[in-house]
């Protein structure tokens, strides 16, 4: 099945050896060996592109067997994956899928120790399986780059606060609030002060013209 038309991106392919942490490079120029035209590679995109449509569907079928609670079939499924995944040398998802099968067939991670608790492998494979799908997301991005495609950047996340960095802020909203009536509250002072002093002063001379008086 020849892979759908896509747009075009208006720069040049992505450099592989740049992205080593989730491609094996050497183990993807083999399947890039196969084309016939080093410019369309059409045999190879086929492949590639073949591979995002499994991988959609496999990440489906693993989350009903999730739901369905049914190790055995998520350990299959874990297999599968993995050995697909590993011949375009995916790195992180092969090794996820991997993490999947161990788990499904009621071992740890590393398919070494046994796990006999059912539920604890479920969430194992809940988890792993998220994993998995991040990193098949970026690899997915970077190959259809490579080929060609335009992908829209990703919008760059900013950092959550540090809670002392949000109490900092809190403070400063507090005080700036907390200052208008400080100074509301000095200027009702001075005003009652202003009142005061030439009622006093009033009251100082009467003092005096009744001492005269006398």
């Amino acid at each position: 099945m020849a892979p759908a038309e896509t747009k075009k991106a208006d720069s040049g392919p992505p450099k592989l050896s740049d992205y080593s942490t989730i491609l094996d490079e050497s183990t993807f120029e083999q399947i890039l060996e196969m084309d016939d035209d080093d410019e369309d590679r059409d045999f190879s995109k086929s492949i590639v592109y073949g591979f995002f449509d499994q991988a959609e569907n496999t990440f489906k079928k693993i989350q009903k067997e999730i739901d369905d609670k049914n190790l055995n079939e998520l350990s299959a499924l874990g297999h599968f994956l993995k050995g697909s995944s590993a011949t375009l040398g995916l790195i992180k998802v092969k090794d996820g899928c991997e993490k999947i099968q161990h788990f499904g067939a009621g071992k740890d991670e590393t398919g070494v120790i046994d796990e006999p608790d059912k539920e604890v492998s479920l969430k194992a494979i809940k988890k792993t399986l998220d994993e998995v799908v991040v990193a098949y997301r970026k690899v997915e991005k970077l190959l259809r780059r490579y080929y060609g495609e335009e992908v829209p950047e990703e919008e760059e996340e900013k950092p959550a606060e540090k809670p002392a960095e949000k109490e900092e802020k809190t403070e400063e909203k507090r005080a700036e609030k907390e200052a208008p009536k400080e100074t509301k509250d000095a200027k009702d002072t001075e005003a009652t002060k202003d009142t005061k002093e030439p009622v006093e002063s009033k009251q100082s001379k009467d003092s005096e013209v009744k001492e005269a008086s006398k």
